[in-house]
């Protein structure tokens, strides 16, 4: 068959979608692709979601040549009927051909690297729901981290401005990020947060228990910090009213190891679990009055229900992370390294999710949320570290953050000269 002739025989064959009762199709007994509970469910999510978009192939006498996946996910979902194209003209074997090669022949496809994880890091940009899309949560990792690289060392934090430029209520944009200056105890500012969105994983690093007086490090001969002022909320032990907010299942809480006890009751008041007690190792000590130089601290890892691991079966509870100098050279007492706060939403979080960071701080939870395609819900309720957390954010990923309320940018507020300098 020429050219010419073989166009006009594909032509001549117009397909036609019609829709037929799900008990009329009759599945190939001899089909060898198989479909696990697991993809059926994938399928019936997309279908949900999305539509029946590509219809089932039948033969004139309704036995199922492609899209048995398909069949069993309407069945799954219980619906009545389903759009078939009919293929009309088939021989026997042309029938039986098809059944494998149309399968094969799309596995014979490749992905472009690069193109996908630009295209999965859009679609978590603008909050899409990537666990629809079929890759599991180690692909969808894998192809995100090709573009979580930063414009500046993902540790590195601006100096705090001795002005600011956010005020409490405000709710700040920053991609998919969204962060609020407010007290993460009170159920207005939560609500306005959150909006319809519920974080299953809250990571976070309370202020308590550093026990920081910022006079005795200006002593000659201790460090050259630029911390300028106490924390706030540093004397507060019991959260149980932050804790209480979180609508979602699973938490780490990094705190000081004094405060431990008291931590975990806290956790427990608002119906945690504890499941485990992280420890960071940490590569040099820290200085303080005591005895004793502290080189380590806690973190409880607790759940409430079932929680849910995405993690291997290598992990353990000693990490030996990289201080990166956070301790000598940050301007937020209790600053860890990103990857103290990334670890736990890569072992119990999917790509796309939601975290919740209830004591945002310099924004390290925001940085490991954008590292690894998270998206980060977060509440600081000092304003000038609200604006820290909004200035590293912007020269890590060279985006703009607006104002929630008008749109209006946040470079457009800042005083002109140094913006870390005092406005006149």
């Amino acid at each position: 068959m020429d050219q010419s002739s073989a166009k006009t025989e594909i032509t001549a064959h117009r397909l036609q979608i019609e829709y037929w009762p799900l008990d009329r199709l009759i599945p190939y007994a001899r089909n060898a692709r198989t479909h696990s509970p697991a993809q059926v469910a994938e399928i019936a999510g997309s279908i949900r979601a999305f539509g029946f978009s590509n219809p089932i192939l039948v033969s004139e006498g309704a036995d199922v040549i492609a899209g048995h996946g398909r069949l069993a996910a309407a069945r799954k979902l219980g619906l009545a009927e389903a759009p078939v194209v009919v293929l009309r003209g088939l021989s026997e074997a042309q029938r039986r051909q098809l059944v494998l090669a149309d399968n094969k022949i799309a596995l014979n496809a490749t992905w472009n690297a690069e193109m996908l994880s630009l295209e999965l890091a859009d679609l978590s940009a603008i909050g899409a729901d990537l666990s629809m899309l079929g890759f599991t949560s180690k692909e969808l990792s894998a192809a995100l981290s090709r573009v979580a690289d930063g414009l500046t060392g993902e540790d590195e934090v601006p100096e705090v401005a001795e002005v600011a430029i956010s005020c409490p209520g405000d709710i700040w944009q920053l991609g998919p990020h969204r962060i609020a200056c407010g007290d993460s105890r009170d159920a207005g500012i939560v609500r306005s947060l959150f909006a319809d969105v519920v974080p299953h994983l809250m990571v976070t690093d309370p202020p308590y228990g550093v026990e920081y007086d910022p006079q005795w490090r200006h002593r000659r001969g201790v460090n050259n910090s630029p911390r300028k002022g106490k924390i706030k909320n540093d004397e507060i032990a019991d959260w149980t009213p932050t804790w209480d907010l979180f609508p979602g299942e699973i938490a780490y809480v990094w705190h000081g190891a004094l405060r431990s006890s008291i931590v975990a009751e806290s956790l427990a008041k608002s119906r945690f679990a504890i499941r485990a007690q992280i420890i960071w190792a940490k590569e040099r000590l820290v200085m303080s009055q005591g005895d004793y130089h502290w080189q380590h601290e806690p973190c409880w890892y607790a759940v409430r229900k079932k929680g849910y691991w995405a993690g291997d079966r290598k992990q353990t509870t000693l990490w030996t992370i990289p201080t990166g100098g956070q301790d000598a050279e940050t301007t937020h007492a209790t600053q860890k390294p990103v990857e103290c706060m990334r670890r736990p939403m890569l072992n119990n979080s999917s790509p796309g999710q939601a975290i919740y960071e209830p004591f945002l701080g310099s924004g390290t939870t925001l940085i490991a949320a954008q590292s690894c395609g998270r998206v980060c819900f977060g509440i600081e309720i000092d304003p000038l570290f609200i604006d820290v957390a909004i200035r590293r954010w912007q020269a890590f990923t060279g985006e703009a953050a607006k104002r929630s309320i008008d749109g209006v940018l946040f470079e457009a507020l800042l005083p002109q000269g140094n913006p870390v300098e005092k406005a006149s």
